[in-house]
């Protein structure tokens, strides 16, 4: 594990005092968590990005051609 010092506004600081408070946890968990989450957020948005460069509408129009045309289920209804 590696130590990092941050400069963070007051108020920011204040507030995540808070949360951590209420949430029991500690500002290092506070952190590596909202790190993690970030991390994980713009991962995923660039594997979507990539998948979606591969997509065409034609394999998307042949896939949806083998859908069945059916009532949608009483649950499903708006």
């Amino acid at each position: 594990m590696k130590t990092m010092s941050l400069r963070i506004p007051d108020y920011l600081k204040n507030a995540v005092n808070d949360v951590c408070a209420n949430e029991k946890i500690s500002l290092n968990q506070f952190i590596v968590n909202a790190l993690s989450e970030k991390v994980s957020a713009l991962q995923t948005l660039d594997i979507i990005e990539k998948r979606a460069k591969r997509a065409s509408k034609e394999s998307f129009l042949e896939a949806l051609s083998k859908v069945p045309s059916a009532e949608p289920d009483e649950r499903d209804r708006l």
